[in-house]
């Protein structure tokens, strides 16, 4: 089974309030260095962009130029229309199949679409339905254009409430055509960062958790075993009261486990949330995602991706 890696490589991201840009603009050539570092030997690593439908911006900006020398991008196409049409959006989905589809590994669609806040896509109108032909004109367009080796998934984070209708509503929805089309899907999970979790219980989190979703969250959609799963966005932020020393231990427990998991529970990937920090001197959570500060100077944890890249890729 083929397990890869990945990493989100700008320093805007959103919060729980709406997009936080960084202090530093980004520097591509410096934001290149560390991505060939990262990759080192690893024939193939990704790196995650958005784009957003019903909003002009991208983050980073031109991804595009960060392809190539092996890397491939696993690129987001967030829905965002608050009026609810689809028929734009699928023009738009089928558009970047079409223009990309030759530097994108993973076309995941929609962003997060069972979470409700202002930077994601689940309390936008009609996201599910926008999820399920999203999925299925994506994919329908890659076959057309002889992107055969282009993934098409979508992703979402846990949920713990009994009373959560996202995935037995995806299931309704969810029909042959879609199951047909799709080729993973992403979970996207912060643990011991939004509810603490003490150190000894890292790994039994991790892992509950990305069992929880495989056996317990997707069946309810009808989305089998043999779908593979992956982690697309996963972190922990230094800061007031986390130590840079303590994210490097962090980071090698999560990376260890996840890929721990991939014969068991069918996962093939995880993609680091991010390279690099909005504003290492910020007083929140969000500011300090990196495994490099705003700066571009390392912290410990950068060798410690870097390192288990080379080790776990296959």
């Amino acid at each position: 089974m083929t397990f890869t890696f990945g990493i989100y490589p700008g320093g805007a991201l959103g919060d729980d309030t709406g997009l936080l840009l960084p202090v530093r603009p980004d520097d591509p050539a410096r934001i290149i260095e560390a991505l060939r570092e990262l990759q080192g030997g690893a024939p193939e690593f990704l790196v995650r962009a958005y784009r957003s439908y019903a909003d002009p911006g991208r983050a980073p900006e031109r991804p595009e130029q960060y392809a190539g020398e092996g890397r491939k991008l696993d690129l987001v196409l967030q829905y965002r229309d608050r009026s609810g049409r689809l028929a734009g959006w699928l023009d738009f989905v089928r558009r970047t199949v079409r223009t990309e589809g030759h530097r994108v590994a993973l076309l995941q669609i929609c962003e997060e679409p069972n979470l409700d806040l202002p930077p994601v896509d689940g309390g936008v109108p009609n996201v599910r339905r926008a999820l399920v032909e999203g999925v299925v004109a994506a994919k329908e367009e890659a076959l057309a254009h002889g992107y055969g080796e282009l993934a098409v998934g979508f992703n979402a984070v846990p949920s713990f409430d009994p009373a959560d209708t996202f995935w037995s509503e995806l299931g309704e929805l969810a029909d042959e055509r879609f199951h047909r089309a799709l080729d993973y899907v992403g979970l996207d999970f912060f643990p011991d960062v939004f509810r603490p979790v003490p150190p000894d219980r890292l790994a039994d989190a991790v892992s509950a958790v990305v069992a929880a979703f495989r056996r317990e969250w997707l069946p309810r959609a009808g989305i089998g075993p043999d779908v593979p799963l992956r982690v697309c966005e996963n972190g922990w932020p230094t800061g007031p009261g986390r130590s840079e020393a303590r994210q490097a231990e962090v980071v090698e427990e999560l990376v260890r486990t996840v890929a721990g998991l991939s014969a068991e529970l069918t996962v093939t990937g995880y993609a680091f949330f991010a390279l690099r920090d909005a504003d290492s001197a910020g007083p929140g959570l969000f500011h300090h995602f990196g495994l490099l500060r705003d700066d571009y100077t390392r912290k410990p944890a950068f060798e410690v991706y870097r390192r288990l890249v080379g080790e776990l890729t296959r």
